[in-house]
């Protein structure tokens, strides 16, 4: 689909250039990989799905791009340190990661919310960002150059009844981001965020099979009236990847059809 609402960021090449996307199994982390893909880029594919991971990569080669699955848990230092030496191993370097793998789970008031549920979503969407960018910043300041583009979401700029902790972990996102993002600026290293609204995903999907009725009443909150696409949220990541973003770091990119415009 290339139409008004999913359109491919045509006009950036990165030939040459070898991408690291986490959580590209499915939903935005795969769109994310195939317009990496599309846009010439060699792409290795990580995520714990095994099926959708090979799948995705897959797709890249068939698409006539280059592509390597690795199988690897972001909340596990070895899993982070062994993807990040695959990817240097059979490209030669890393330019630009995507860090995607992330959890959400059902809701609570935060007086009832269950302790497991909170390491877990603690785990996966601040700890598991944070290892990967250990590695990955240790490979790209030997390199002296790279990116990075964390996923966030709106609710990392905000806050929603019954889901504080996962609101929690996306604000944790915009302090490492922008941490990072400071601490390596004399480096050739950018590190930004993109805070996605809704978006159609398969993450989304089992939400709303949860709970029905909050579909209607979270595509009201949304100004434009409609949920996001993957390829729109692809598009964003692409464009501060790339050289037109050069003077973009520390940044996030709101995508998310007004949510936050309050």
């Amino acid at each position: 689909m290339k139409g008004k609402k999913e359109q491919e960021a045509s006009s950036l090449s990165f030939a040459g250039k070898v991408v690291l996307v986490t959580g590209a199994a499915s939903g935005i982390g795969r769109a994310v990989a195939l317009a990496f893909g599309r846009a010439g880029a060699a792409v290795v594919v990580a995520d714990v799905a095994v099926d959708g991971g090979h799948s995705t990569a897959a797709m890249i080669v068939e698409g006539g791009g280059k592509a390597l699955f690795v199988t690897s848990d972001v909340t596990r230092a070895l899993d982070v340190e062994a993807l990040v030496d695959k990817t240097v191993n059979h490209y030669g370097r890393l330019d630009c990661a995507v860090n995607c793998a992330g959890v959400f789970e059902e809701g609570a008031r935060l007086a009832a919310f269950d302790e497991a549920l909170y390491d877990r979503i603690m785990e996966v969407n601040v700890k598991g960002v944070w290892l990967s960018m250990k590695y990955q910043l240790r490979q790209m300041e030997k390199q002296g150059a790279g990116a990075i583009v964390n996923l966030s979401c709106a609710l990392g700029q905000a806050g929603a009844p019954g889901q504080g902790v996962y609101a929690a972990s996306k604000h944790a996102l915009a302090g490492l981001t922008r941490s990072a993002a400071r601490e390596h600026a004399k480096e050739g290293i950018r590190v930004n965020a993109v805070c996605a609204g809704a978006v159609r995903t398969p993450m989304l999907a089992r939400a709303f099979q949860r709970e029905p009725a909050i579909e209607k009443k979270l595509r009201a909150a949304h100004p434009m009236g409609r949920f996001g696409e993957t390829g729109e949220i692809a598009n964003a990541v692409l464009w501060l990847c790339s050289e037109q973003a050069s003077f973009v770091t520390g940044h996030e990119l709101s995508v998310d059809g007004g949510f936050t415009a309050i």
